[in-house]
């Protein structure tokens, strides 16, 4: 399988990045606080839905985080880059940015093989993968820290708030970002080496919605220099 020219470079980027990062931080804490005082009634369908799209920001979080790893939410500037990424990958339940970091660049370079952290050989289920991926990536520390910090914060909250809209949506957002991001891609058999990573077909509303543009996988590991903005151009060259 030949992979097109695709002919970006991250300095063409500017500050498009930070203003990415910006406005998903900003909706993300915005919507926590209001969610966190939001009068909740189990009869009110607007509770899922707001439960929904927190689990969406806490993914754009995370993808945020992921995209400082590869450098490109501030190219210019490494240490406002690097910043960035170390706030969004605490703020998704204080997980460690070097660790994830150094994990992230493993599995680009072994994708989809026995030296991959994100992979599980053998070809298990989801559930199976699922749990060997959250147990490469959640840590003693992070469970302490989350039930500190909820203890803290249900001091000023509302126990039911904290968890249907801090907490859930944050363990939903893990659902999202292994099925869309690494076991869609990266199941079954691959004719693409070395990144072994397949792509969903082109619809740039239902990639967005299910994982900001990640479900271009393919594209993803062919370009790992591009945001998750550029990946629907990549997608389109190369569908």
């Amino acid at each position: 399988m030949t992979t097109p020219v695709f002919s970006f470079k991250p300095t063409q980027i500017g500050n498009r990045g930070l203003y990415f990062a910006a406005a998903i931080l900003l909706s993300w804490s915005g919507m926590l606080v209001f969610l966190l005082n939001y009068a909740l009634d189990w009869r009110n369908p607007l509770v899922y839905i707001f439960a929904l799209i927190q689990t969406h920001l806490y993914t754009g979080v995370f993808i945020t985080a992921h995209d400082a790893i590869h450098g490109v939410v501030a190219p210019n500037n490494k240490r406002l880059n690097y910043g960035i990424g170390f706030l969004c990958a605490t703020l998704f339940a204080f997980n460690n940015f070097n660790r994830l970091s150094r994990k992230h660049h493993l599995h680009h370079k072994h994708s989809a093989t026995g030296d991959d952290p994100d992979y599980h050989d053998g070809n298990p289920g989801f559930l199976a993968w699922y749990y060997s991926f959250l147990k490469e990536y959640i840590s003693i520390i992070q469970i302490v820290l989350m039930a500190v910090t909820y203890n803290i914060l249900k001091i000023w909250f509302p126990m039911e708030n904290l968890i249907v809209f801090w907490m859930a949506p944050a363990v939903l957002s893990t659902f999202q970002l292994f099925y869309f991001g690494t076991y869609l891609p990266h199941r079954g058999e691959h004719h693409n080496p070395p990144h072994n990573a397949r792509s969903q077909k082109l619809n740039n509303v239902t990639a967005f919605l299910s994982c900001y543009f990640f479900g271009y996988h393919a594209e993803h590991h062919a370009w790992p220099y591009l945001p998750w903005w550029k990946l629907p151009e990549a997608r389109a060259s190369n569908k």
